[in-house]
């Protein structure tokens, strides 16, 4: 019999796919559900935030300073991204008590509820990297629940849960699929790279079937035909991927000086929320929430924007990340990308503004992550834009190598070290104990 045959009849290489796919299933229904809560939670603020412009002074600062208080304090290892978190736990060997202060049933919880109450505070609060944290959490869980052994739980659940709750967020098996090579870095053996890339795709085709296209943004009139309007390429791409590095160098150097100043996180969150509060005063409430309908709005009529919008997107996303609370920066950065493009759009008006906007998206998203690939497929199916892949593409590598410049430690390579780190000291300490 041969081998394919046997896998195919084998008890233990079925109980395998269908905890890979079953737990992507459910990874994309939480992700579903997370998704419509955070809107609803969202426009829930905003339009209180509208009504009594005054509570915003109240609410922010101390529903951020709680949040970030009850993370700390009832669910560590839920803050921030959860990104880092995800990348550390994967380059843990052979110790599942440091991997599980990282990714666990709790933290994936805590991930889950925790966003929703800075949304309920004016933060502005993305999905993305919650989403991914929840996935790798649930699926690392699910794996002990059915003893796996190790080797799966290092090299395949847990990259499996991350990507496919990425997938889920923005409807995007590809860029779910794309995010897992390039991001997650992660090279898989033969026999478990199928099961991950299944559960990818079950967990991306879970929540597009849900949501039916809710978080597409679906426009058929984003041509770029070859002619002069192709110099857009350079533009947006050295304009996004300059800013998307500042984005990045902000986010870092700022953390590495609150965690060297000792302050306590509530008082930190505090001052973030009355940051976010004075920028969405300012803003008329536009900075707040998690974007996606200011980044929907300006792809369907990108005149009515302040032009002083991505600015607030960008430093109320930078005071919502420095506060700690569980939050992500994917869906935000999209509005701000898109912000910035309508305003290159404005400036020089070399191609029509609806693909400036995209490209200046993907260059701004790029030059954040430094993941051109990541970049440029996810706004590709996010928008249904496949008519102008190549420009895509071109630009999201332009971004790229204009945000090494600013910064060269890509964003979340250089947030794992604060995870790395006290794991090097624990072991170092185990070891001359």
């Amino acid at each position: 019999m041969s081998e394919q045959l046997s896998s195919f009849f084998s008890i233990i290489a079925w109980k395998q796919r269908l905890v890979f796919w079953g737990g992507a299933i459910f990874v994309g229904i939480l992700i579903v559900a997370m998704t419509l809560l955070s809107e609803w939670a969202g426009e829930t603020y905003r339009s209180i935030s509208l009504e009594y412009p005054w509570s915003n002074f109240i609410i922010a600062p101390l529903g951020l300073s709680l949040t970030a208080w009850i993370t700390f304090r009832f669910f560590p290892g839920s803050e921030r991204s959860g990104i880092p978190q995800v990348k550390t736990a994967l380059e843990i060997t052979g110790n599942l008590a440091d991997r599980s202060r990282l990714v666990s049933l709790k933290i994936a919880f805590g991930k889950m509820f925790l966003p929703i109450m800075g949304l309920l505070s004016g933060a502005s609060v993305g999905f993305g990297g919650p989403a991914v944290h929840v996935g790798a959490s649930f699926m690392a869980s699910l794996g002990k629940a059915v003893k796996f052994p190790p080797h799966y739980m290092e090299r395949g659940l847990i990259l499996a849960g991350s990507a496919a709750g990425f997938a889920a967020m923005f409807s995007a098996p590809l860029a779910g699929i794309i995010f897992a090579i390039e991001e997650m870095g992660r090279a898989l053996e033969e026999k478990i790279s199928s099961l991950v890339l299944t559960a990818i795709i079950f967990s991306g085709v879970t929540a597009y079937a849900i949501l039916d296209n809710y978080i597409f943004f679906n426009d058929k009139s984003f041509i770029m035909p070859w002619s002069q309007s192709w110099i857009a390429i350079p533009l947006c791409g050295i304009a996004g991927g300059f800013l998307g590095g500042l984005f990045s160098k902000i986010i870092i150097t700022g953390g590495r000086l609150l965690n060297k100043s000792k302050l306590p996180i509530a008082l930190i969150a505090f001052a973030c929320g009355s940051i976010i509060a004075i920028l969405g005063y300012y803003s008329n409430g536009d900075s707040f929430g998690t974007g996606y309908s200011q980044a929907k709005a300006i792809l369907t009529n990108s005149e009515s924007m302040d032009p002083f919008f991505p600015l607030f997107k960008m430093l109320a996303t930078c005071a919502t990340s420095f506060s700690g609370i569980p939050s992500g920066i994917f869906v935000p950065s999209i509005a701000t990308g898109a912000g910035f493009g309508v305003n290159l759009a404005h400036w020089f008006p070399v191609a029509p503004a609806s693909a400036m906007i995209l490209l200046t998206m993907t260059a701004y998203f790029s030059g954040m992550l430094q993941s051109p690939l990541t970049s440029f497929v996810i706004v590709m199916e996010m928008t249904g834009s496949h008519e102008i892949l190549i420009p895509l593409m071109a630009t999201a590598f332009f971004a790229t190598g204009t945000s090494k410049l600013i910064n060269p430690t890509p964003l979340y390579r250089a947030l794992c070290d604060s995870y790395i780190q006290p794991v090097k000291e624990e072991i170092k300490a185990k070891d001359e104990g």
